[in-house]
């Protein structure tokens, strides 16, 4: 691939983030409609034509790793484990 390629490749991938961050604005405000109409109707549950809507709370277990790392760091230490990734970013 030759400079005038790849300009335009990470030209076309910077302009599909932004609509992709559009979208992703547009998504939300709408999800937001629906909340507040199902707070509204006091429900976390909603049926509408063929869709069922829900929204409710989720509670999760995690470990506090800072607090563990703080407290027990030989044990954190033990139980870390590294892993390795590569991030690709365009500015």
């Amino acid at each position: 691939m030759n400079k005038t390629e790849l300009t335009q490749k990470i030209h076309q991938i910077k302009e599909l983030q932004r609509m992709s961050e559009e979208l992703t604005a547009e998504l939300e405000a709408l999800k937001d409609e629906v909340k507040q109409t199902m707070t509204e109707q006091n429900t976390d549950t909603l049926v509408i034509d063929c869709y069922k809507v829900t929204w409710k709370s989720v509670t999760t277990n995690r470990i506090d790793t800072t607090a563990l790392k703080k407290e027990m760091p030989e044990v954190a230490e033990r139980f870390t484990k590294t892993t390795e990734n590569r991030r690709f970013t365009i500015t």
